[in-house]
C-alpha cells in the first residue's frame, strides 16, 4: 500500500494562489472587504494595497503629482516579494494602470493580471486614443467633480472626487445601499494629475509575458462598456468575462466576482 501523506493547513494554503488587489481612484484597500472575506474564508492568501494618498495612507493627495509616486506602494510590495513567489494581480478601474506598470517591471512575479472594469492600456496615456478609451467621461451626469488645486488656482487640478450626491447614481447604482453609504464615508479625492501622467515606455515587451484577463461590467457608468471593448480590442487579453454589474462588482456582485477570480486563478495554474 502507498504511504499516506497528510498536509498541514499551512502547506495547503501555500499551494493556493496569492491574490493582490488594487483599488481604483478615490478608493482604498477597504473596497475589497467582501472579496477579502470570501477569499480568506476559503483559504486563499490575499493582500489589499492602499496606494499613496488613498485608504489609510496618510499622504496629502494634492502632493502626489506623478504616477510613479502614486503607485509606489504597489511597486514596493512587488519588489519585496520573494523571487520564487508569483501573485495574481487584480486591478479595479484606474487600478488597471497600477497593474500594467507592475507587469512592465515585475513580469516574473505575476502569474496573471486581472482587469476588473479597469483601464487596460499597454503604454498608459500616450495618445489621444488612449485618453478616449481609458479616461471616464461623466459629462452626461453634469458637473460631478469636486476638484483640488494643490499647485494653485491658476494651475491644472491635482485631485478630483465625484461629489457625494452623484456617487451612488454613477458608481454604485446596483450595489447594496449600505455599501454605497460606506463608500460615501470613505472615498477620498484621487490624484488626477498623477494618473494623467501614467506612461509606461521603458520595458513594454515584458508586459506581454504576463497573461491578462479582462472582466467587463455590463452596466458600468464610469468605464463604459464601449471603452472596455475598445481597450480589449487594442490589447487583447487571453480571456474576457462579463458580469451583470455596475462599476463596483466587489459590492454589487461579490460572489460572482469571487467565483470568477478563483476560476481564472485555477486555469492559470495549469497553463
Amino acid at each position: 500500500m502507498g504511504e499516506e501523506v497528510s498536509m498541514t493547513e499551512t502547506e495547503i494554503t501555500a499551494m493556493k494562489p496569492h491574490f493582490v488587489l488594487v483599488h481604483g481612484i478615490s478608493g482604498g484597500a477597504w473596497c475589497w472587504y467582501k472579496i477579502r472575506c470570501l477569499m480568506e474564508n476559503s483559504g486563499h492568501k490575499v493582500s489589499c494595497i492602499d496606494l499613496k494618498g488613498a485608504g489609510i495612507d496618510q499622504s496629502d493627495v494634492n502632493s502626489v503629482l506623478s504616477f510613479n509616486d502614486y503607485n509606489k506602494p504597489l511597486m514596493d510590495f512587488m519588489s519585496a516579494l520573494p523571487d520564487t513567489e508569483k501573485v495574481i494581480l487584480v486591478g479595479h478601474s484606474a487600478g488597471g494602470l497600477s497593474v500594467t506598470q507592475a507587469t512592465h517591471k515585475f513580469a516574473n512575479k505575476i502569474r496573471l493580471a486581472v482587469y476588473v472594469a479597469a483601464t487596460m492600456l499597454k503604454l498608459g496615456f500616450l495618445t489621444d486614443q488612449d485618453v478616449k478609451d481609458g479616461v471616464p467621461d461623466l459629462s452626461q451626469f453634469g458637473d460631478v467633480y469636486e476638484l483640488g488645486f494643490g499647485l494653485g488656482p491658476e494651475q491644472p487640478p491635482t485631485s478630483a472626487i465625484v461629489k457625494k450626491e452623484f456617487q451612488r447614481k454613477i458608481i454604485y447604482q446596483m450595489s447594496p445601499q449600505e455599501d454605497s453609504t460606506l463608500a460615501t464615508m470613505l472615498l477620498r479625492p484621487g490624484p488626477m494629475l498623477a494618473l494623467q501622467s501614467a506612461q509606461f515606455t521603458e520595458e513594454p515587451e515584458f508586459a506581454d509575458n504576463v497573461p491578462r484577463i479582462y472582466i467587463k461590467t455590463r452596466h458600468d457608468n464610469v468605464v463604459k462598456p464601449d471603452q472596455q471593448d475598445a481597450m480589449i480590442k487594442r490589447w487583447p487579453p487571453s480571456q474576457v468575462h462579463v458580469l451583470d454589474s455596475d462599476h463596483s462588482p466587489f459590492f454589487s456582485a461579490p460572489f460572482l466576482l469571487f467565483g470568477l477570480l478563483v476560476q481564472v486563478a485555477a486555469s492559470a495554474e495549469y497553463n
